[in-house]
């Protein structure tokens, strides 16, 4: 049980890659709060959660929100009054474009969620972190913040932007014992993702290593890694879950 006893927080939990952290949190023993905008996959998640034993709650939350934000934290801590582990997953995934194309509303949405949502959810997180003297902060970021990618200058430029807030809390909250770290997935199988056969599916196995794209139980093993005390003296770190697309 590498996270028994904590109370975890999941932004963007209902689906793909937040679904497989908040479930192997849960598994690991973490009180979990699902954090989503997405209701009925939510609750019914949160449901499946504690048929399996674990401790799950699901909350409907806009992360872009300072209020849904701070509701969401409250239940959290009813739990046990802490909060020590936040997994910033929740990004916004429209449809991507170039500079020329990238429309302002896109550009809202992308800053809003990913990054805005992300201080959100870590400003409301540190009173109760740094009142107990400990905390992991796992951000859900991107190889695209590392890479050049196509076609995504709003969705690229928010998710690098999100390397720069890590390391800027990471240095401010370390005395606090807070730890704050960067999860960067590459390609990666969830329900909008390009499907086996594809072209952009078979262009993206081909940037890799490993010649295939990751699970999203993968990259859950990475976020728990993180959140844990196994890594008790990492802060400030970038790590690509990406099957060596970034080594290339």
């Amino acid at each position: 049980m590498r996270l028994k006893d904590k109370v975890a927080i999941v932004t963007g939990g209902a689906h793909g890659i937040g679904r497989a952290i908040a479930e192997a949190f849960a598994e690991q023993g973490a009180a979990v709060l699902i954090a989503d905008l997405d209701v009925e996959a939510g609750g019914s998640l949160a449901e499946s959660m504690r048929s399996a034993g674990g401790r799950a709650e699901f909350w409907p939350t806009d992360v872009s929100s300072k209020t849904a934000v701070t509701e969401a934290v409250e239940i959290a801590a009813r739990w046990t009054g802490r909060i020590d582990v936040l997994c910033n997953n929740a990004a916004y995934l429209g449809e991507f474009h170039g500079v020329l194309e990238a429309t302002d509303d896109e550009w809202d949405k992308c800053l809003r969620v990913q990054l805005l949502g992300t201080n959100n959810c870590t400003r409301a997180v540190l009173p109760y972190m740094i009142a107990q003297h400990a905390g992991s902060i796992v951000n859900v970021v991107s190889i695209q913040a590392m890479v050049g990618c196509p076609t995504s200058v709003a969705y690229t430029a928010a998710k690098a932007a999100l390397l720069g807030f890590t390391l800027s809390a990471a240095y401010d909250y370390g005395k606090n014992n807070i730890r704050v770290n960067s999860l960067c997935p590459g390609p990666i199988q969830t329900r909008i993702s390009p499907k086996p056969g594809e072209a952009a599916y078979e262009w993206q196995c081909a940037q890799t290593l490993l010649g295939r794209v990751g699970q999203p139980g993968e990259v859950a093993q990475a976020a728990l890694f993180l959140a844990s005390d196994e890594a008790s003296y990492i802060t400030g770190a970038t790590l690509p879950v990406d099957g060596g697309w970034t080594a290339r």
